[in-house]
């Protein structure tokens, strides 16, 4: 019999096996560990690496692929940093997978919402498009993935397309979230859309899922900004909670009411809640009491500045220099942009700008210089800033150096606004011939603009034929402009064409249109006092304005003053005149200010229209009668009235 040896069958069946399961279980780990590299190199923001190892990984079989969270996670670092190469080559790993093994991550909503964001915010709006129609009507997306994409069209300046899409996604879902509401609320803002605006308010009270606060803060952005302040004040009082955002938004509506108190007050009730504030606060604040002049409220906003641990950045900083340059404050202007560290062209601008309307060319001109030669290239605004502060200073050939200056060494073109300064600057010096010149030979088409500043020249330098001709080309371009009438009408009068003058008048009574009157207004303590021309006779006729009118009078005579009632542009009596004159609204409101505020304040005054010779005249004796420092703010530059003197030099 023969012996045959045992061979172990189960043994070679037990490595055969052993083979096999041992195969798939390294492959996992693998991919896993691979996972987990990407993971951890995504949320350190190494992308660079991340990258590699994506790219290296074979694109032929869907275990070599990357798993949605590692992707996630790589999508949202490339967001934060604006990582837009870094995404593309992600997307074109992942078109790969689809195509060649057909593993399709693209379909994953998370993914595709997170592309579609990527692309958004680095502003490629037809890219994120492109993926968001990616898989065409088989695949069902999720609401998140509409809103990334209608967010994407309003960050890029879309707002309709938003809206459209906010449209399709009403007919695709019929109920809807706060992320499609907040997001269609917000393109209504962007269009300036009320009445859909509303249409979404109705959708957001019929849903089931209360508004949240984003929601609650577009509404109340939208009717802000739409001067719907009822609505807005309605939506404030009724949201659950708020923060700074909401604040900010009920303090632009203010503004916009031209509540600047109300707004500094809401403001107050901010802190007093300890809401904090943002930069957003204090740069929507600053403005408005740079329009109104009101320097006192100015003044609050720079303590809370200087006050916060934070520091404030450059765009806060130029609001602050721009409000107290329009208040007439230069030296406060300065002192802060001599305190900024990161200074742009906007905050030399503003300080150039400053120094220009209030009449200090001689400090505009080194500021322009020194911020040459700190190494900023200046840009129309400059420019525009110079020529119109040469214009009110009498300074033509200066003027026209700057001009050729701004072309030639600058390669700035000259815009419309250029040329409008340019003709300003030579027909208020009385060199109108040469203006004309310019108005024929520039490269644009005159405007009212121009064909008014001519007009203003003939009036200062009494040429009534060419206001004639003037007149007639304004005529055509602005038919429905009274000022333009006005003018004409002043200027028929100055010459004594009494005739002319009913004439036009007769015409624009025809018309229906009537001279703007004169407003001045000016702040103590809390409230703005508004004064117009000829009103206020409660004022007028109280022992106390009488007793003080009465001895400054005498005072301003002793010194020489004398009433020039040539001003009064109407045929009437001299008693007339001199009454009219007496009752115009900067002289109303400097009585009030004297009445009302303490010996030795400054008096600080806004007026809608060009001050009067006469009145310019009565500020500068009373400023040296007085002692009082006067700052008068016309509807064309500053005048500072001080010891007699006026900062224009007599030259406006």
């Amino acid at each position: 019999m023969m012996v045959i040896p045992a061979i172990s069958l189960s043994t070679n069946l037990t490595v055969s096996t052993n083979i096999t399961a041992s195969s798939a279980p390294t492959t996992l780990h693998k991919h896993r560990l691979h996972n987990s590299t990407l993971k951890s190199l995504s949320k350190s923001g190494k992308l660079d690496e991340a990258l590699r190892l994506i790219e290296s990984s074979p694109s032929k079989s869907p275990a070599t692929a990357p798993d949605v969270e590692a992707c996630a996670l790589f999508l949202h670092s490339c967001i934060s940093r604006k990582a837009l190469e870094h995404g593309q080559r992600l997307y074109l790993q992942l078109l790969l997978y689809r195509d060649r093994c057909n593993h399709n991550l693209l379909n994953n909503p998370t993914l595709k919402g997170k592309l579609i964001t990527l692309f958004s915010v680095c502003g490629r709006v037809d890219e994120a498009r492109r993926v968001f129609e990616e898989g065409g009507e088989d695949v069902d997306l999720p609401q998140s993935v509409w809103v990334a994409m209608g967010i994407g069209y309003s960050r890029n300046g879309y707002p309709k397309e938003a809206l459209l899409l906010y449209y399709e996604m009403v007919c695709q879902f019929g109920q809807l979230g706060n992320f499609a509401f907040s997001m269609a609320l917000k393109a209504c803002s962007d269009l300036g859309d009320l009445r859909t605006g509303r249409a979404v308010h109705a959708q957001v009270l019929k849903a089931t899922e209360d508004p949240d606060q984003v929601v609650n803060n577009a509404l109340l952005l939208l009717y802000s900004e739409d001067g719907c302040f009822e609505e807005a004040l309605r939506v404030f009082d009724g949201m659950p909670h708020r923060n700074v955002v909401s604040w900010n938004s009920l303090i632009a509506g203010l503004v916009k009411k031209d509540g600047v108190f109300e707004a500094i007050e809401a403001f107050r009730i901010m802190q007093g809640k300890g809401m904090g504030f943002s930069w957003v606060t204090l740069t929507t604040i600053l403005p408005m009491c740079a329009r109104v002049t009101a320097l006192g409220c100015g003044k609050e906003i720079h303590a809370v500045i200087v006050k916060s641990t934070a520091k404030p950045d450059a765009p806060v900083l130029n609001s602050l220099t721009d409000m107290y340059a329009k208040c007439g404050a230069m030296d406060y202007c300065r002192r802060v942009f001599n305190g900024m560290l990161g200074k742009d062209l906007t905050s030399w601008n503003t300080l150039i700008t400053g120094y220009a309307i209030n009449g200090q060319m001689m400090e505009a001109m080194e500021s322009f210089q020194e911020m040459i030669c700190s190494g900023f290239s200046p840009d129309g605004i400059t420019f525009i800033a110079l020529l119109s502060g040469c214009s009110h200073a009498g300074l033509a050939d200066d003027g026209c150096r700057l001009f050729e200056m701004m072309k030639m060494d600058y390669g700035i073109s000259p815009t419309l606004e250029h040329y409008a300064c340019l003709v300003d600057v030579l027909g208020r010096a009385g060199r109108i011939k040469e203006a004309l010149e310019i108005v024929k030979n520039m490269p644009f088409k005159p405007t009212g603009s121009i064909w008014g500043s001519l007009l203003n020249s003939c009036r200062l330098h009494g040429n009534v034929p060419l206001a004639e001709a003037v007149a007639k080309r304004l005529f055509e371009l602005e038919p429905n402009n009274a000022g333009n009438y006005v003018m004409l009408s002043n200027i028929y009068a100055n010459a004594g064409m009494w005739e002319s003058v009913k004439v036009v008048r007769e015409f624009m009574e025809k018309r229906g249109m009537t001279k703007e009157a004169g407003c001045s207004w000016l702040q103590i303590k809390s409230k703005i006092h508004t004064f117009v021309a000829g009103g206020s006779n409660k004022f007028r006729n109280s022992v106390e304005y009488k007793k003080v009118w009465k001895r400054l009078m005498e005072a301003m005579e002793e010194v020489g003053y004398v009433p020039d009632t040539g001003v009064v542009l109407h045929d009437v009596s001299e008693e007339m005149r001199a009454m009219w004159v007496c009752g115009h609204s900067e002289r109303l409101a400097t009585m009030f200010a004297l009445i009302n505020t303490a010996s030795g304040m400054p008096i600080r005054i806004t007026k809608n229209l060009r001050v009067c010779v006469d009145c310019h005249s009565w500020m500068k004796t009373l400023s040296k009668v007085t002692g009082r420092v006067i700052v008068l703010r016309d509807t064309n530059r500053f005048h500072h009235f001080k010891d007699g003197v006026c900062s224009c030099k007599d030259y406006w």
